[in-house]
């Protein structure tokens, strides 16, 4: 027997690569809904090679006998419909920022810390975290495990895809537009400067201390999953480019720490990937991550500049492991280990 899966918000960017991911992984499910706005109830979505779905309305989609709700609707929705859905039962794995702090919800990286999702039964809701700390935390983990981390210094060169939709079309719009001598003010909506041929240091919101609520993401986030004893100073950049983030990243440990000691580790670890030859393109940039599941690592080297100090470069598909393969993944550790049926 098989489980009853709906795809919140499933017309988005991250909701239609959830739909692909969970055909791709052959998740066990009976049925799978597709649900999104009212504007978008009734048109009709691909699921796998060879099904169509016919998107529900959610305003009136019953999540009575729904086990897992996948969902990426924005944070105003979730916060009305994954409190609704998870009193009628459903387990709602929610990729928004709305639940990620609350203490009640567990927030989760399969890699890093499955045992969590214990605590999904007080709300019935799980958050996915923001997608720049997923691919961090899935280097850090065994890196914190074998050495201690003591501090964190990153740098990030994310997407457009990170924006949703709208904020893809206005790179590919304000690209064509400089080429075709357009004034750029005509395709300024979603981003505070120019994105195309440009990068701009702020991703979110400015908060008090001058840090963006992007970066505050990162600190507190990495605190809740990982080790509150952690210091994080993160840096985050949009750059003119479609999926895929990148991240340079500087640790100091407690424990020594060489790059042959970090690269076996790392190689070890689940969930990634080192590509790491000290030679011209012997490194993965975003463009090569683009469709792939894995968190990949490069540019691996000693900071001497502190005692136990090293850096590298991880990059990663945004909407997979940033988003959508990390929501899929949850449920499958949910269904072996809470939901067994």
């Amino acid at each position: 027997m098989g489980y009853k899966v709906a795809v919140v918000g499933a017309t988005g960017n991250v909701g239609r690569e959830m739909l692909s991911i969970l055909a791709e992984r052959n998740f066990p499910a009976d049925e799978v809904f597709a649900v999104a706005s009212k504007r978008s109830a009734g048109s009709e979505i691909s699921f796998g090679e060879d099904k169509v779905l016919k998107v529900k309305d959610l305003e009136t989609f019953d999540f009575a006998g729904i086990d897992i709700a996948l969902s990426s609707p924005g944070a105003s929705v979730s916060k009305v419909f994954a409190p609704r859905a998870g009193a009628a039962g459903c387990v709602v794995i929610d990729n928004t920022s709305q639940f990620r702090m609350d203490p009640d919800v567990p927030l989760v990286v399969p890699e890093v810390n499955p045992q969590a999702l214990a605590g999904y039964k007080k709300r019935h809701i799980v958050a996915n975290p923001n997608c720049s700390t997923i691919q961090m935390l899935v280097a850090l983990k065994p890196l914190h495990d074998a050495f201690k981390i003591k501090r964190v210094v990153v740098s990030t060169y994310q997407s457009v895809s990170g924006g949703g939709k709208e904020a893809m079309d206005e790179l590919f719009d304000q690209t064509r537009g400089i080429y075709m001598n357009q004034p750029i003010t005509q395709t300024q909506n979603k981003f505070p400067k120019q994105i195309a041929f440009n990068v701009i240091p702020q991703i979110d919101v400015f908060m008090d201390d001058g840090a963006t609520k992007e970066e505050w993401k990162m600190k507190v986030e990495t605190a809740k999953m990982l080790d509150p004893d952690i210091a994080v100073h993160a840096n985050c950049c949009r750059v003119p480019c479609f999926i895929g983030h990148a991240e340079y990243v500087n640790i100091e440990t407690e424990k020594p720490i060489s790059a042959e000691a970090a690269r076996k580790v790392l190689k070890a670890a689940p969930g990634l990937a080192v590509v790491d030859m000290r030679e011209p393109g012997g490194y993965v940039t975003p463009v090569e991550c683009a469709g792939e599941d894995k968190v990949y690592v490069s540019r691996i080297r000693v900071d001497d500049t502190v005692k136990n100090g090293l850096s590298f470069w991880c990059a990663a598909d945004n909407l997979r492991k940033g988003a959508a393969l990390n929501a899929v993944q949850i449920a499958e550790v949910l269904i072996r280990d809470h939901l067994k049926k």
